[in-house]
């Protein structure tokens, strides 16, 4: 089998011996300072060839025994179009053949999530200009995550079945890579949870077997950066309110 040769990256450069150099367009440090959940996106069209990179890169995310739990399905075009014309009607008519397939949130919210679970919401409801109880206007809002808000790649992560809470944990890190990926090419993503109470309607529509779970989405594009949504930044806790380091 001939060698497995590496795309080029935009940043690209050749160094004096004439090899290829990929040059991020910004280092992983910054990638985790700016990665954040985008709402809007431009319609600036993401080059098939520049989500093979990104996925290619993910896939060198940790698993236990490197078994590679993931699955991804890319939509975009037309494809991506009927996807979520197909979804945003189910969720319009509150179709109850939907149902989620994994329990996301807990049964019962507690402090301290349910505060910062609050936090988010008044502040996003609040850029957007949703008042309080305005269900109708946040049911609207929410049904954007199934345009993929704009963006012009879609992607839906699933898992086996079969494989245990552990696997899970080896999505996550795969979630993650794509995201820190995305940000090395000036990308911008959102992770969407959203997706799973649709999975029958998606397995169906992307031909995706019973024996993988619809984990969740991911918007793919340019953030718009003009979107009120898009100028939410959220806090995060003191490294102290989560650290603990235990030294003798």
């Amino acid at each position: 089998m001939p060698p497995r040769v590496r795309p080029s990256y935009p940043g690209d450069t050749l160094n004096d011996g004439g090899d290829l150099i990929m040059r991020a367009m910004c280092d992983v440090f910054e990638a985790i300072e700016t990665r954040r959940a985008v709402r809007a996106f431009r319609p600036d069209p993401v080059p098939r060839e520049t989500v093979e990179a990104i996925l290619d890169l993910a896939a060198r995310a940790p698993s236990g025994s490197n078994i590679q739990p993931w699955k991804v399905w890319v939509v975009t075009g037309a494809a991506k179009e009927r996807l979520s014309q197909r979804i945003l009607a189910a969720h319009e008519a509150d179709d109850p053949e939907q149902q989620e397939e994994y329990p996301y949130y807990p049964d019962r919210w507690e402090e301290p999530y349910l505060a910062r679970r609050r936090q988010l919401g008044l502040a996003l409801y609040g850029l957007l200009g949703i008042a309080k109880g305005d269900n109708a206007a946040m049911k609207r809002q929410f049904g954007r995550n199934y345009s993929f808000f704009g963006a012009p790649v879609g992607l839906i992560l699933t898992i086996d079945r079969s494989l245990n809470q552990g696997s899970w944990f080896d999505l996550g890190t795969f979630l993650q890579s794509i995201l820190l990926a995305a940000r090395g090419f000036g990308l911008d993503t959102c992770p969407q949870q959203a997706f799973a109470k649709f999975n029958r309607l998606i397995r169906a529509e992307l031909a995706i077997p019973e024996s993988q779970v619809v984990a969740c989405g991911i918007a793919l594009g340019h953030a718009d950066p003009q979107a009120p949504e898009n100028q939410l930044h959220t806090p995060r806790e003191p490294r102290a309110a989560f650290a603990t380091f235990v030294e003798s």
